[in-house]
């Protein structure tokens, strides 16, 4: 990882080698806390959040739903994370804002330990590397499933919760593969470790709906742009066979952004190409966040 110089805690900021928490982090030993992915694109007119209001309200969101009261108002939180960008002089960065209980009592119990916030910014490109957004990529159909709806909070970026995404993705690099796909308690497909899925079918979009899965904004961008393209999409449960003869498939995240999926199991998606629905929705995408296209240009937050 690229370092920054700055990271915030707690309202101050602190060097990022000196970012550190105890031993006894409550969060860091049982996993209760939430956080966000977000990402600042370098524009020609400057620095701009991608659909900043909406990771912010998922954030919150999520503390609501994870019972931690937050230490900070939305708006107080919202000019930390711009402070911290701006401390930083980033053009173009990833945001990692964080809500976290710290050091306090033993046991389980978490509501007698102080609630903590940090938030980083650091430089990263394609997660799915370069190539990846270019050529595509493969995936495994996973052996750990997606979290039942009533095991684990969903709907929240809980860091607990990626303990499952962590062992699905190590399952699927170890195999040479580049990513997971995740299968629901129904066995129908879910998500990827940390993205959401799309297949193309005969010029026609399906995505999974929101059940297991998180509710992701790039998902939500991608379904519009489709939309607005004129572009049917189906939001439908569909089994791993269906992703196997899809004439195109591609993941969707902050951190994915739009990345094409050329290969499932050793079974080639469509020509092993990047499809052309697919070539469309991703240049779109960029462009958007690129600030070249004003049409969607109330998605960027300039900073």
């Amino acid at each position: 990882m690229t370092a920054s110089k700055k990271i915030w805690m707690d309202g101050e900021f602190v060097e990022w080698d000196k970012a550190k928490i105890h031993i006894m982090t409550h969060t860091f030993n049982y996993g209760l806390g939430v956080f966000e992915g977000i990402r600042c694109y370098k524009t020609k007119k400057g620095p701009a959040i991608f659909r900043y209001q909406e990771h912010l309200d998922r954030l919150f969101d999520s503390v609501k739903i994870a019972s931690i009261k937050a230490p900070y108002t939305i708006e107080e939180f919202s000019q930390a994370i711009i402070d911290t960008i701006r401390i930083n002089k980033l053009t173009e960065c990833y945001i990692k804002p964080i809500f976290y209980y710290g050091y306090g009592e033993a046991g389980i119990f978490p509501k007698n330990h102080p609630v903590n916030a940090a938030i980083s910014v650091f430089p990263w490109g394609a997660y799915l590397g370069k190539d990846g957004l270019e050529k595509g990529i493969r995936v495994k159909i996973s052996s750990f499933q997606r979290h039942h709806v009533n095991i684990s909070m969903t709907k929240a970026k809980i860091c607990g919760n990626y303990v499952n995404s962590q062992l699905a993705k190590i399952e699927a690099i170890e195999n040479g593969y580049d990513e997971a796909l995740m299968l629901d308690a129904q066995g129908q497909v879910a998500e990827g470790s940390g993205e959401n899925i799309f297949i193309v079918k005969n010029g026609i979009i399906k995505t999974t709906p929101i059940l297991s899965i998180l509710a992701g904004i790039t998902r939500d961008s991608v379904i519009q742009i489709a939309k607005d393209e004129g572009i049917e999409v189906k939001e439908a449960l569909f089994s791993r066979d269906e992703v196997y003869i899809a004439d195109e498939a591609f993941f969707t995240g902050t951190a994915a952004e739009v990345t094409p999926i050329r290969e499932v199991d050793n079974r080639v998606i469509g020509n092993g190409m990047v499809g052309e629905i697919t070539k469309k929705i991703q240049k779109i995408f960029f462009s958007i966040v690129k600030g070249n296209n004003k049409k969607f240009s109330k998605w960027l937050t300039y900073i």
